[in-house]
Parts: C-alpha cells; sequence; structure tokens
C-alpha cells in the first residue's frame, strides 16, 4: 500500500500538527521521517493545546502507531519530557511509539557546538534553534554520529566519549564565550537515555515495508517546511534536513514507487521564524494585526513570527518540488477584518517580471507584485461547512486553486480539531 505524505509547503509553522491529528484516524502508522526537536507541532481538541516537538502527531490516538524515522535526529532530554507530558495525560504510548534504530542522537555537546558557532558568525548568523541539530546532521554526514540502535551495542559508552571529547576540543576553536557544565549536562542526558531505552526500538524500514505488504495506512509526517529544506530551501537560513516529498524516502527507507498522496499544507498568509528572506513580510498594521491575532510565536522557541501577504511565486514552487496532490489551508480565520488581500503572484527580479522562485530572493534583488482582493468581516471560527463560508473567501479560495492548479480540500478556521472545513 502507498504512503502518504503531509508536508509543510511554506517556512514551517503551517499547521501540520492539528491536520495529522485530525487525519490519523484514516490511518495505522503515524512516521516522523526528518529534523528533529527544532520542530513544533501543537494540536487543540477537549479545550487543551498539546505541543509536540519529536514524537508523531498521532500519539493522542488509541489505534495508531507512531513511529520515529531513521531521518529523526532525537534529543533524549527533551524526549523524555515529551514522555512525561504525555504520562501526566495518561496516555498509553509504551505499546504504539517506535523508535528507528538508525535515527541520530543529540549529544549535550551538539547544543553546545550549536551555540559557539551561532555565536561567531555575530550578525550573519542564520537564526538557528540551539538545539544541536545541525551539528548532529554534520557528524550524520561526516560518518561520526551515535545512532538509537547503538544504546544496544556494549561500546556505546566509549563511542560516546570519543565523540563528546572531539566536541569538545572544536568549541575551543570557535573565537567566543560558551560557559557551560557538561558533567551537569551530561547527568540529566544518561538519565534521560535510560527513559528512551524503555522504549521499543525497531528496524523501520524493515517494519514500513511489511506494514506496507499488510495492506496497512501509512502517514509520513514532516517537520519544518519546504522552503527550508537543505537543498530546495532559502540557504543558508534553511534547515539541516530535507524537508521535501524525497526527504520521506531517505527518511523511512520509502521507495519513490510507493508514494501515495502528497498532502501540502499552507497557511492564508505567510510567516517566517528567525532570520532570512521574506519578499511579501509586512511592517505595518497588517502584519501586526496577523502575528496578534495568529498568536504567531514560535511553538519550541517561542520566538515572534515575522508576518506578511501570501507568496504565490514560493508556493508554486513549493508545490512542484514535492509532487503536491492535494492543498490544504491553514488560518483562514486570522484574515477575517482585512478590508482588501494581497497575493503575491509575481516578482520583480532585477529589474524583470518573473512568476517562478530564483536563486536569490534577498530585497535587493527581489520585490512583489500583488494581486489585490476583496476581505471579509465574518468570523469564521464557528462554521462547520463551506456552505457557511463568506463568498469573499471562497473567492480567495477559488483563486488560490486556479493558480495552483490543485484542490484546497481543507480549510481550517481555527486551532481546535473541530474547526476543520473539509471541501
Amino acid at each position: 500500500m502507498a504512503v502518504d505524505l503531509l508536508l509543510g509547503l511554506q517556512w514551517g509553522d503551517e499547521g501540520k500538527g492539528k491536520i495529522v491529528d485530525v487525519l490519523t484516524s484514516k490511518y495505522n502508522i503515524i512516521a516522523r521521517f526528518q529534523g528533529g526537536p527544532n520542530a513544533g507541532h501543537t494540536l487543540v481538541f477537549n479545550g487543551k493545546k498539546h505541543v509536540l516537538h519529536t514524537i508523531p502527531s498521532g500519539i493522542f490516538h488509541e489505534n495508531a502507531i507512531n513511529l520515529v524515522g531513521n531521518g529523526v535526529v532525537i534529543d533524549p532530554v527533551i524526549f523524555k519530557k515529551e514522555l512525561e507530558k504525555l504520562d501526566e495525560q495518561s496516555v498509553n504510548y509504551k505499546d504504539k511509539l517506535f523508535i528507528s534504530r538508525k535515527a541520530h542522537i543529540i549529544l549535550p555537546t551538539h547544543r553546545l557546538l550549536d551555540a559557539a558557532s551561532e555565536a561567531s558568525k555575530g550578525k550573519a548568523k542564520i537564526g538557528s534553534t540551539l538545539k544541536g541539530i545541525g551539528p548532529t546532521y554534520m557528524d550524520k554526514t561526516g560518518r561520526n554520529g551515535l545512532r538509537i540502535g547503538d544504546l544496544e551495542l556494549e561500546d556505546w559508552e566509549e563511542k560516546y566519549r570519543a565523540l563528546a571529547d572531539k566536541h569538545e576540543a572544536m568549541i575551543g576553536f570557535y573565537d567566543v564565550d560558551i560557559q557551560y557544565n557538561l558533567a551537569e549536562l551530561e547527568t540529566e542526558f544518561f538519565k534521560a537515555l535510560k527513559t528512551l531505552k524503555s522504549l521499543k526500538f525497531i528496524d523501520s524500514e524493515e517494519y514500513i515495508f511489511q506494514a506496507q505488504k499488510e495492506g496497512k495506512s501509512i502517514l509520513a509526517e514532516g517537520a519544518q517546511g519546504s522552503l527550508l529544506d537543505i537543498d530546495f530551501g532559502t540557504y543558508p537560513f534553511v534547515t539541516s534536513s530535507n524537508t521535501t516529498a524525497a526527504g520521506a524516502c531517505t527518511g523511512l527507507g520509502v521507495a519513490p514507487n510507493k508514494i501515495g498522496d502528497v498532502l501540502g499544507i499552507f497557511k492564508a498568509y505567510t510567516t517566517r521564524v528567525g532570520s532570512g528572506p521574506f519578499p511579501t513580510e509586512l511592517f505595518d498594521e497588517d502584519g501586526a494585526t496577523m502575528s496578534r491575532v495568529g498568536n504567531e510565536f514560535g511553538a519550541t522557541t517561542g520566538r515572534a513570527r515575522r508576518c506578511g501577504w501570501l507568496d504565490l511565486v514560493a508556493l508554486k514552487y513549493a508545490c512542484q518540488i514535492n509532487g503536491v496532490t492535494k492543498l490544504m489551508m491553514m488560518k483562514a480565520d486570522v484574515l477575517s477584518g482585512f478590508k482588501t488581500l494581497k497575493v503575491c503572484t509575481a516578482y520583480n527580479y532585477k529589474g524583470q517580471t518573473i512568476d517562478h522562485l530564483p536563486f536569490n530572493i534577498e530585497p535587493e534583488n527581489v520585490s512583489p507584485i500583488y494581486t489585490e482582493m476583496k476581505g471579509w468581516n465574518e468570523d469564521l471560527t464557528g462554521m462547520n461547512s463551506s456552505s457557511q463560508l463568506p463568498k469573499a473567501l471562497n473567492d480567495y479560495i477559488d483563486f488560490l486553486e486556479k493558480e495552483l492548479e490543485l484542490s484546497i480540500t481543507i480549510v481550517s478556521v481555527g486551532p481546535d480539531r473541530e474547526q476543520t472545513i473539509f471541501r
């Protein structure tokens, strides 16, 4: 059976966690395929807010298996805290949360390296979440990493010590003053490893292969967004993994011809956390309103998100490189009250009008060309069917579907799982 993918099409924070939670009842297995605790997936149901960082967003459903794939990097300390939150809510995860033996482990020294590297860049910093993600992926590609499966081997502590010692020597190369107590960090780390080892470690690619043979339905859950992809994002202001559809193949061991639907999620406007170019960013009252009404703060970092109008040039690009088959639009409710909406349909790139994403979208090279549309005033948060949506919103959706040549099958009108309209 084919594996469906669920991906963010912007710079992250699109609302993937909510949609995975909404769709989980249709799937037997939810599998995270890349990223680490730099992700923050927020779910709201039964009047409560839940934030996950590494654990797949299907964990609150009784019958779904949740798999952390080989493409993910795991911080045992953060993972332990997530499990403790689940314990507080009496979520029985022991029999339905599996971890790939090939997933890499974030060490305390990876986080220290991340902090030293970012501090050394000064004004040129990329806006890292300082979770040690980049250094962990660097060790992965440098063939130095410690993996979950290593914890089952007798010499894993020797491997850990050799890598941590190497990291400490590297920290000394940076001309910055990083204060830390490694012994204290390691005490917490080793305690968290004991918790991690109480979970089930599996050969995940074989598990998924057999599940497919048995006809089980699988949803691959992406983290971050397509425009943060290490290859196809706004480099160097990107994450360290492949956040696009191709990343699901390498991050889970799924053959390309076994991919089914690619579900692309985007906000009705655009946001970005941290540094990097953002052609449609707003610095006026409209941007402030989006931020306030949309509660635009990072679930992982707490940093305020930058806000702007929907960028269709970037969105088309994300749809193309992912092979998106269905679209889902989030936070339509946030745009209620705007008299006029703007949609970027082309760029002025070095004096020429283009409708594709160029190599460089820094402000000195790119300025957005907008199409204006009529806004709506209605409160959408209590609506539960397409027939209730205001005409101006339906016109907005029709315009986007025509431009993107794809159907928008879900419109979210609030953070709760119940505030979801299927079209």
